[in-house]
């Protein structure tokens, strides 16, 4: 008998997933996406400003910001202070994973900044961040293309991101907070819709794991992440 999961759901389901489009006013793309209980609000903007090292290259350039407002846990979190490592190295993973789908060659000297703002945590808050940015920087290079700054949306492929781990010797697809405090192997998987790893994340919270489980773990992860990507296809109407 597996253990009991929030939503009665089997080991390899996720979580109830929604995006919804054009949340706030004046972003250039901005969604609410919710995994479960884990709700994140990403914007995203086009400004035209780069950093200094890539001025005069032609190329562009896509940065994030991610924090957790402080009634987002049960226990009220500080404004940021206590969280800034853990925040910055959450920012860094979702511009790396973003830059490797966008074509930053064809967006020309301008800077894509998306800010993840996670207004409830549950678990996967990085995976939800990663998962919602994605449309809310495809909504915002669909914006440049309307205002005529770019001929055509220049990305490449989708991306989509998804926790797995091995808890009680089950493994499982999108943990809530619950499993992932209990999580003896933990990681998280960032996929394009190529099957591509684009970043994985993982350690054994306890201990060491195999080649096998990390195998496994890849297999589920990459069964969550197609079905994460047909969801975002449908709220894009992506056909490419």
């Amino acid at each position: 008998m597996g253990m009991q999961r929030s939503y009665n759901r089997a080991n390899d389901e996720l979580r109830p997933i929604s995006i919804e489009r054009n949340y706030t006013k004046f972003a250039h793309g901005s969604v609410l996406v919710s995994f479960g209980d884990t709700k994140v609000i990403c914007t995203a903007f086009v400004e035209s400003r780069i950093p200094p090292w890539l001025k005069d290259t032609g190329q562009g350039w896509v940065t994030a910001e991610y924090g957790m407002l402080p009634s987002a846990t049960p226990q009220r979190g500080d404004r940021e202070s206590i969280r800034k490592g853990r925040s910055q190295e959450i920012s860094r993973l979702i511009g790396r994973c973003l830059r490797a789908v966008v074509d930053l060659n064809s967006i020309g000297e301008c800077q894509i900044t998306i800010d993840c703002d996670v207004i409830q945590a549950d678990g996967g808050t990085r995976t939800a961040s990663i998962t919602g940015s994605f449309v809310a920087v495809y909504d915002a290079l669909k914006w440049s293309v309307e205002q005529g700054f770019l001929k055509k949306v220049p990305i490449v492929d989708i991306c989509a991101a998804v926790s797995v781990g091995i808890v009680n010797g089950e493994y499982l697809l999108d943990l809530d907070y619950n499993e992932d405090s209990q999580a003896v192997v933990d990681m998280n998987v960032v996929m394009n819709s190529k099957g591509q790893l684009i970043e994985v994340q993982g350690c054994g919270e306890h201990g060491v794991f195999t080649r096998e489980q990390l195998s496994n773990l890849l297999n589920l992860a990459e069964k969550g992440i197609n079905k994460i990507i047909e969801i975002q296809k449908k709220v894009i109407n992506w056909n490419g």
